[in-house]
C-alpha cells in the first residue's frame, strides 16, 4: 500500500508541477515591431590563437516606444563536429571568457540587455579567446524580445542582422612578461 501511496503522489507532482498549467512563458511580451539601427559592430577581422579579444555590438532604440528587451543572438562560436560518437558535437572556435554584463538568458547563444528606452543605446560585449585557426564568419541577429512576439527591424527597413569574417592565425600573438610590472605585452 506505502508503494502505491508513493506512486500516486509521484504522478499527480508530475502533473501539476514543472510547466503542468499556468501563464504562458511569453504572456508578458508585447506582440509588436521597434525600430532599430545597430550603431556599431566591430570584431577584428586578423586574430591569432590564444589571444583575447572583444567583439562589440551597439544598438539604439531607433522607436517612439519603449523597446521591450533588447537580445542579440550570436552564431558561430562553436562549430559542429562529424566526427562520430562524441557525446557533444559542437566544438568551441572561440571561448566565451565574458558575455554581455547582465545579458545572460536561458536561450543558447542569446544575451538579452532589458527594456530600451526611445533614442537610448545598448552595448553588447563579448570577450573571447580564440582557440581554432582558420576562417570563419560569425552571424549576429538582433530581436526587441525574447519569445517571437516582440521583432526587431533596421530603421530604414530590413532585417537587424550583421556578419563579421574572421581568420584567426595558428600562430599565437607575440607576448612577454614585463619583469618590472608583471604585465603581459602583446604585440
Amino acid at each position: 500500500m506505502r508503494g502505491r501511496t508513493i506512486l500516486l503522489a509521484g504522478c499527480a507532482l508530475a502533473v501539476t508541477g514543472c510547466g503542468g498549467g499556468g501563464e504562458r512563458q511569453d504572456a508578458d511580451e508585447p506582440k509588436g515591431t521597434w525600430k532599430v539601427d545597430v550603431v556599431e559592430a566591430d570584431f577584428p577581422k586578423a586574430q591569432h590563437v590564444a589571444k583575447p579579444e572583444t567583439m562589440r555590438i551597439k544598438v539604439r532604440n531607433a522607436d517612439d516606444r519603449k523597446l521591450p528587451n533588447l537580445a542579440v543572438t550570436v552564431d558561430s562560436f562553436a562549430r559542429r563536429s562529424e566526427q562520430a560518437g562524441l557525446s557533444d558535437p559542437n566544438r568551441p572556435v572561440w571561448v566565451i571568457d565574458d558575455g554581455p554584463r547582465g545579458g545572460v538568458t536561458a536561450y543558447t547563444n542569446t544575451w538579452a540587455l532589458g527594456t530600451v528606452d526611445p533614442g537610448e543605446t545598448k552595448t553588447f560585449e563579448w570577450k573571447v579567446t580564440p582557440v581554432k585557426a582558420g576562417s570563419y564568419d560569425i552571424t549576429y541577429r538582433v530581436a526587441a524580445g525574447l519569445d517571437g512576439k516582440a521583432r526587431a527591424e533596421l530603421a530604414g527597413g530590413g532585417r537587424p542582422q550583421g556578419k563579421f569574417s574572421v581568420q584567426v592565425s595558428r600562430e599565437p600573438a607575440q607576448a612577454r612578461v614585463d619583469p618590472d610590472t608583471g604585465e603581459v605585452i602583446r604585440r
